[in-house]
């Protein structure tokens, strides 16, 4: 079998389905399906905007990414939290003392 760009997304197309369908049966990968499925539509979407559709390469990934962001929204509260505790600390370590 020779292998060329359409071998290889097809390879990938059956490899998505069949996590699909494992995930389905239970043999899934839950949280990793949640993160692979925003991430392929981003992919999609700039394939879509470098082959000249521009209109619905954006549309798949703007929602793409705005998935991805939902996905993720827990890590950037944690990072938020620890950004503003750090600068807590640094404002604390540069006040004066007024003892």
């Amino acid at each position: 079998m020779k292998i060329n760009r359409n071998t290889g997304w097809a390879l990938f197309l059956i490899a998505c389905g069949g996590l699909i369908l494992l995930g389905k049966l239970g043999f899934g990968l839950g949280s990793l399906m949640g993160i692979l499925f925003p991430l392929a539509m981003i992919g999609l979407g700039y394939i879509g905007i470098r082959n000249g559709s521009k209109f619905f390469g954006w549309a798949v990934l703007v929602i793409g990414l705005l998935a991805l962001l939902g996905k993720f929204s827990g890590l950037f509260a944690i990072l938020i939290a620890a950004g503003l505790i750090g600068y807590g600390v640094t404002l604390l370590k540069r006040s004066p003392n007024t003892n």
